[in-house]
């Protein structure tokens, strides 16, 4: 049996929340997390859509890339 470990190039994680300071928080939570394995934010997009309750929902989505 044999082990090949192969290095995390690009990786693309998706967050919402109904508070824009809860999903700063999320986020820089997570980048905190990706950079000790070596990835660091590449691109980030966001947006925010009215629910029926009007009510904001807000969604983001980090791209991070190895070093």
């Amino acid at each position: 049996m044999s082990f090949q470990i192969d290095i995390l190039q690009d990786k693309v994680e998706f967050y919402e929340s109904h508070s824009l300071q809860d999903l700063e928080k999320k986020i820089q939570i997570k980048i905190d997390q990706n950079r000790a394995i070596m990835l660091q934010v590449h691109a980030v997009s966001h947006q925010v859509a009215i629910d029926e309750k009007g009510r904001p929902h807000y969604t983001a989505s980090v791209h991070y890339k190895a070093k």
